[in-house]
């Protein structure tokens, strides 16, 4: 069994990691401020704030793989405090990658789809970054310390949903949550982007790794959608009164900080590499529909 080291585990995405792989590997738990604990891992309280804490936490874990999802994702957080934005989403995985190069141990940094200017659809890995906020400028300067620092990291753009914890609901949820309560729920129609279910990304970057594949990979859906329509394939696949879904203009809305109207990217990299598609989005829907039959959602949500 390998010992995998998750970095921000209380969060949406590294959650589903730890209940993926915890019945394959050891599966270790790097928290911050909140504590959680369920059978087959273990909890670490991090201290990461500088270069020699972060060598002395993963020294101490001695992990085989470090899975790096942890940061600071609020668009209009990161806008208000930059130093806060720069301080988790950049100077952390360039700690993390220092280490992890030091002792040789496989990472992966888990990246974003707001790189870009968004007037391009389904961009490719080499396309020229061109954030336009703090929040993407902060994971963009990740990516580029994370590949100086390790060469061999993977590092994996992508944007993702499932079963979030009570503390921290995912965007599916909130629109299930929403059409099963019978409220109205908006939706920009104007924004588009490539979302994938957490376990396919995980078995996805699980694939990945056994191929000692490196460098950036998008890991997304093999197709691109709106968040109103989005929204609608939920509402279909869940049974649930589509009538409840508005439409609404991010155009509009003009007191949020500035973001890309496009940010589907094209995973014809990764497909060629393992062989195989990423899958359409109404197959991942219909895999968050059974994980809520088989219980997964229960086991997450109650954390």
């Amino acid at each position: 069994m390998k010992r995998i080291f998750i970095t921000g585990a209380s969060g949406l995405l590294g959650l589903n990691w730890a209940i993926h792989d915890c019945n394959l590997h050891h599966v270790i738990l790097g928290i911050h401020e909140r504590k959680i604990e369920f059978p087959g891992t273990e909890s670490v309280q991090l201290h990461m704030g500088n270069i020699e804490s972060t060598k002395e936490s993963i020294s101490n874990i001695k992990p085989d793989l470090i899975i790096h999802t942890a940061g600071f994702t609020s668009v209009e957080g990161c806008e208000k405090n930059p130093e806060l934005a720069r301080a988790i989403n950049t100077d952390l995985a360039s700690n993390i990658s220092k280490v992890s190069a030091a002792y040789s141990i496989p990472l992966v940094h888990i990246s974003t789809d707001h790189l870009f200017s968004g007037m391009n659809s389904f961009v490719s890995e080499d396309e020229p970054i061109n954030p336009k906020n703090v929040y993407g400028a902060s994971k963009a300067e990740a990516e580029i310390r994370v590949l100086e620092n390790d060469p061999k990291a993977l590092v994996i753009r992508t944007n993702f949903y499932g079963w979030g914890p009570s503390y921290r609901p995912s965007f599916s949820d909130m629109i299930i949550k929403s059409l099963r309560g019978g409220k109205r729920v908006t939706l920009f129609d104007d924004v588009f982007y490539t979302p994938i279910l957490a376990e396919k990304l995980i078995q996805t970057v699980h694939e990945l790794l056994s191929k000692k594949a490196k460098g950036v990979f998008n890991v997304v859906a093999d197709e691109m959608i709106s968040k109103y329509d989005f929204g609608l394939s939920i509402a279909e696949c869940f049974d649930l009164d589509r009538s409840l879904i508005d439409k609404g203009k991010m155009k509009n809305m003009v007191d949020l900080v500035q973001r890309p109207y496009d940010m589907s990217l094209s995973n014809r990299k990764v497909r060629h590499l393992l062989n195989h598609p990423l899958g359409p989005i109404s197959e991942h829907l219909f895999r968050l529909l059974e994980q809520e039959k088989t219980g997964l959602m229960n086991k997450i949500i109650k954390l």
